[in-house]
């Protein structure tokens, strides 16, 4: 067990990736704040993490963080643990045209996948940016480098996510901070994403994928990722290879004596 009583919190952790990589960290004895809407399924998660893993400290945060209170309310009451690694991994996609997109359904997403992730970011890097062997990893998508057709509004959400990922990290390192932000890009894995995002109850991705990864081989991704010194771990597309990286965004900065440039109009 880590003596010294860090956490690692992981948010969207009932399914998918983040159940994947809670069980991940849970190996290499890490404390764990499992974060999600769905109670059942974490307490779920906890009893098979403690099963194997009994010594372990899980905490268990059922809460709707696309609510923005909630988001600054959950983080408040995190202030009693020391967290060395905050996973942003909660998101969910959206399948159609923008002329035809369910608005309730992307206004949701956007908070949850945009919003909720920039509350949780911003707070952990003010907290953090200065404390030793830190890490935050957003989960971006393929999607957040490469515009899909009919996912317009997704990848735009994740392009997001990706160049504020990227840009914190490139801001981390010209403050010579300690806390390295990192951005984590999958293809396609079969979970439930495929469901939610096509508003359906079957999803066959051996039908309509000629590869995919599982979320446990996103998670050992994630935990390369993890181990590096690179910012970005991203799946291709076509190859579903996955590579280690520096940031893929173009950046107006100059590195060799970190002074601001203008953007020209």
């Amino acid at each position: 067990m880590d003596k010294q009583g860090k956490y690692t919190v992981i948010t969207g952790a009932s399914s998918g990736i983040g159940y994947a990589t809670a069980k991940a960290f849970a190996k290499r004895k890490k404390n764990i704040i499992l974060v999600a809407r769905r109670e059942n399924n974490l307490n779920e998660l906890k009893r098979e993490i403690l099963r194997d893993i009994p010594e372990l400290d899980i905490v268990v945060k059922a809460v709707d963080i696309s609510v923005s209170q909630n988001a600054h309310q959950l983080y408040r009451e995190l202030n009693q643990y020391q967290i060395e690694t905050w996973i942003n991994n909660a998101g969910f996609g959206s399948y159609d045209r923008v002329s035809g997109q369910d608005l309730e359904k992307i206004e949701t997403m956007l908070r949850l996948n945009v919003e909720a992730l920039t509350i949780f970011s911003s707070l952990y890097v003010r907290d953090y940016r200065d404390v030793d062997d830190t890490q935050l990893i957003n989960i971006s998508s393929a999607g957040g480098y490469t515009l899909v057709p009919t996912a317009v509004t997704y990848c735009a959400s994740k392009f997001f996510v990706s160049a504020f990922t990227e840009g914190l990290a490139h801001e981390l390192k010209a403050a010579n901070a300690k806390l390295q932000a990192k951005v984590l890009a999958p293809a396609a894995i079969k979970t439930e994403f495929g469901k939610v995002a096509n508003n359906t109850s079957e999803y066959d991705y051996d039908k309509i994928f000629n590869s995919y990864h599982t979320s446990d081989v996103m998670a050992n991704f994630l935990l390369q990722l993890y181990d590096s010194n690179m910012t970005v771990g991203i799946v291709d597309r076509e190859t579903f290879e996955f590579r280690l990286s520096e940031p893929l965004f173009a950046y107006a900065g100059d590195s060799k004596n970190n002074q601001k440039v203008r953007l020209n109009d």
